[in-house]
């Protein structure tokens, strides 16, 4: 593999894009994978962990790798799409390796792993991992908090232990520009013990976000390791929709436990979705849409439209209603789309331009009618209303998707075929190992 430098830290590798020898992206850089060996040696680099369309991960072996240089990495262009598969025998190096507590060899002082660098020997193919850059906290041979310095790999040790408590901060660095999705791809393939670490790591807010992205078996056993007051914290965080998800996965016990310690005017919400079938416009909807009185300007309603944090589904269209503006609403009038905002001049008031012809749905409507509603009208979000024509939510589009995806969509990805189709194949053995001689 030919470089534009003769040493690279593996962190700096984080995200960049891979391509085939016609200048075609095939994905992304999300780790990369070494073997310890015996005797104080280097690891050996073994190759990228690659996230192609669909989130998909495969294994692209470093002899594979023509050039990493200039912020990308060219291959031969022949890509197994076979999923990859951590062995025991390696190491995730962004997801194992870095926030390690190991030693220094000359004084014994304990340090934090904050990078590794590999390089390729001159007489060699192989790529090694040589350097470890390290920080040490207040205190012995080093003099000031937080002093770092780079060592070679043998004058440290440590790497081969477990380690109970091992931190996250350095990982999430390298991740830090990562969308929830994505970073939710990535905890996904972390051993449980680093997902605990990584999810102990987050803000409330980073966290909430992430939750809503993954499987519900990771969701549960994260939640499941924080401690009971903080994942009340994350659960208020969360959309009161994906929480309640969430808590319908655990005993009614621990539903009950974590709804009295969350803030009342956030768990009440969430005790009102809970109490609506899972596959129902009242267990799908979403208790926070736009929510505006018709005396409120089309100024109005762009400005609350304009709202980062809202979803592109909930900020396509304001609900219209009568006093009170928190759900459930005075009387449902209708709905006005993004579209007609800005069609509209900015005094005019919404009650005036509202879109009050389309029946809305109620709580009990069955998630295919749901489905077949916002298809026929070509919405992307629909009002949910009570018996007394209260506005209770609204469903998007987005949950209805996630609810007609097959289950395990989130770890297979969608347009695996299509990958697999259009970046060629490296043989019949696991990480194309056939090709490449073995590991």
């Amino acid at each position: 593999m030919a470089s534009g430098t003769s040493r690279i830290f593996i962190s700096h590798l984080s995200g960049v894009a891979v391509f085939d020898p016609n200048g075609d992206q095939v994905g992304r850089v999300r780790d990369v994978v070494a073997t310890l060996r015996p005797g104080g040696r280097p690891p050996r680099v073994l190759g990228f962990v690659v996230e192609v369309v669909g989130r998909r991960r495969i294994f692209l072996p470093i002899t594979r790798v023509t050039s990493l240089e200039s912020g990308e990495l060219i291959t031969t262009g022949l890509v197994n799409m076979r999923r990859f598969e951590q062995r025991p025998t390696e190491t995730l190096v962004l997801g194992e390796m870095l926030d390690r507590k190991v030693r220094l060899a000359e004084t014994g002082d304990e340090v934090t792993v904050l990078d590794v660098a590999m390089s390729r020997s001159p007489q060699r193919r192989d790529w090694e991992i040589d350097k470890v850059a390290v920080q040490r906290g207040r205190g012995g041979a080093l003099r000031r908090r937080g002093e770092t310095l780079t060592v070679e790999w043998s004058a440290v040790s440590g790497f081969s232990l477990e380690e109970k408590d091992q931190g996250a901060a350095n990982l999430l660095a390298t991740f830090e520009q990562l969308r929830p999705a994505d970073l939710a791809n990535v905890l996904h393939h972390l051993s449980a013990k680093r997902r605990a670490e990584v999810a102990a790591a987050l803000d409330d807010d980073r966290l909430a976000d992430v939750l809503e992205e993954l499987p519900e078996d990771d969701q549960v056993e994260i939640l499941g390791k924080l401690k009971e007051e903080r994942a009340a914290d994350v659960l208020e965080a969360m959309d009161p929709d994906d929480a309640a998800d969430l808590l319908s996965e655990l005993p009614e016990s621990d539903q009950e436990r974590l709804l009295t310690l969350m803030r009342p005017q956030e768990a009440a919400p969430v005790r009102r979705l809970l109490a609506y079938e899972e596959r129902t416009a009242g267990g799908l909807m979403t208790t926070e849409p736009i929510v505006l009185r018709p005396d409120a300007t089309v100024a109005d309603a762009l400005a609350r439209v304009r709202n980062q944090d809202l979803s592109p589904a909930l900020a396509g269209q304001v609900f219209v209603c009568r006093p009170p503006e928190e759900t459930p609403t005075g009387r449902y009038l209708g709905v006005v789309h993004f579209q007609r905002l800005l069609r509209d001049p900015p005094f005019t008031l919404v009650g005036a331009i509202v879109d009050d012809g389309l029946q809305p749905l109620s709580p009990d409507t069955p998630l295919s009618e749901v489905a077949g509603y916002l298809a026929t009208y070509n919405l992307v979000g629909a009002p949910v209303v009570d018996e007394y024509g209260h506005l209770l939510g609204a469903v998007t589009v987005d949950d209805v998707l996630d609810h007609l995806l097959p289950e395990d969509w989130r770890e297979s990805g969608t347009h695996d075929t299509a990958a697999s189709s259009s970046a060629g194949s490296g043989g019949p053995g696991r990480h194309g190992e056939a090709a490449d001689g073995g590991r």
